[in-house]
């Protein structure tokens, strides 16, 4: 039976700097959930216009308190 690897650095949800529009949280969550980032932001576009508000805030809440890489 062979032991589970961890990986060397474990993932950290964080606002990255590299490929941002506004202030990195849509590309730091698609780099922590490993997906397109296009597809991330069109989801957060999305959920804005059909959420009433409730992915706006969520985004805003998202960048104060992520920290930057």
């Amino acid at each position: 039976m062979s032991t589970p690897q961890t990986p060397a650095h474990p993932k950290r949800l964080v606002r990255e700097r590299d490929d941002r529009m506004v202030a990195g949280v849509c590309t730091g969550v698609a780099t922590y959930l490993d997906v397109d980032v296009t597809l991330v932001r069109l989801v957060t576009v999305l959920g804005a216009v059909f959420g009433f508000g409730t992915f706006i805030v969520a985004y805003l809440v998202a960048w104060a308190l992520l920290p930057q890489d």
